[in-house]
């Protein structure tokens, strides 16, 4: 017979307390695996909204490529800017700045398809990865979404203050690498914020 070195550990002819250490064992294993699962979802959210960070949606961006590339289905990446962030932070409060933001992070939950991922990709930029759409669909997308966020009204603000987006969009190709994605469509808003002065 083999003997633990410690009194309180079962011993290979008592499978009974065998058995029960086995069961602890296992209840200990699942609620780390659930605490695990819980860090890493922390991970990939955002602090302030209810969206995915930017490391996270760069992750879900390679794996949109990879799907479209390899079935040769179209997708797309649209970015949006909140304008005046800075002045309503001044005028209003961080408190009124933040509600502006989970504003636009509610609309473009509330807006957009089960497929699709949206994030805040830092500061006043969020991001939706559009699945199944073209640059056309994308834009069309983009601007319905940006419709949506200037109508709907904002805790903390003036019934008459409307907070608005700029947006560009970019087509994710098969052979784009996520930050050259992110950076066309982030150029692509630039040109149309310059177009509209």
């Amino acid at each position: 017979m083999i003997m633990a070195a410690d009194n309180d550990r079962p011993t290979p002819d008592d499978p009974g307390a065998l058995a029960r250490e086995n069961a602890e064992l296992r209840a200990e294993l699942g609620r780390l695996q659930a605490r695990l699962e819980e860090m890493e979802g922390l991970a990939d959210r955002d602090a302030l909204t209810p969206l995915f960070n930017r490391r996270a949606l760069v992750r879900e961006l390679v794996r949109t490529r990879d799907f479209a590339g390899r079935y040769g289905a179209p997708a797309s990446l649209a970015y949006f800017d909140l304008d005046g962030l800075k002045a309503i932070n001044d005028r209003f409060g961080h408190a009124a700045g933040d509600a502006a933001l989970k504003a636009v992070a509610a609309q473009l939950l509330g807006h957009i398809r089960g497929s699709d991922v949206a994030g805040r990709m830092g500061g006043d930029e969020f991001a939706v990865i559009l699945a199944q759409s073209n640059g056309f669909q994308a834009e069309a997308k983009a601007e319905a979404l940006a419709a949506a966020i200037a109508a709907s009204p904002v805790e903390g603000l003036p019934a008459a203050m409307q907070v608005k987006v700029s947006w560009g969009v970019a087509e994710i190709r098969p052979d784009a690498e996520p930050e050259a994605v992110i950076a066309e469509a982030d150029a692509a808003m630039y040109a149309k914020r310059a177009g509209r002065r």
